[in-house]
């Protein structure tokens, strides 16, 4: 038993980082939606998205790790506005390919899986506790 339940929190532990790395990521890329370019025709923030991949954890419990995060290839979006500082020689400016719609729904989902790790954790905790308040009997 003591296995199973190190096992499940070890699996939910590596939930939880990588459920962290994704909402830093989405925060991130929410903060930088409005963003542009420091120079004219310059390219402005890229929107990040987190590499996760499957991981053998202890006695071939699947967990999942955090290998980084790569730039989003997608289109900047392009605004017309040729008085703005960063806009180029034909007056569009360059925005950041970030949704914040996307952002969030992003966030509440990895909010969502990191509340299930941790019930997964608590829940374990509480099945030790109670296994051994009934050894003690």
């Amino acid at each position: 038993m003591g296995d199973d339940i190190r096992a499940t929190m070890a699996a939910a532990s590596s939930g939880l980082r990588a459920q962290t790395l994704r909402m830093r990521i989405a925060a991130e890329n929410v903060a930088n939606a409005n963003s542009t370019a420091e120079t004219p025709g310059g390219d402005p923030y890229r929107r990040r998205m987190p590499m996760l991949e499957e991981r053998r954890l202890a006695d071939g419990v699947r967990g999942v790790r955090v290998t980084g995060a790569t730039d989003d290839p997608s289109a900047f979006r392009l605004q017309f506005n040729p008085s703005h500082p960063a806009a180029d020689a034909s007056g569009y400016v360059k925005l950041p390919n970030v949704d914040s719609l996307t952002e969030m729904m992003d966030l509440r989902e990895a909010t969502r899986a990191y509340e299930a790790n941790l019930n997964m954790i608590e829940n374990a905790r509480a099945m030790t506790t109670r296994a051994l308040d009934l050894l003690r009997r």
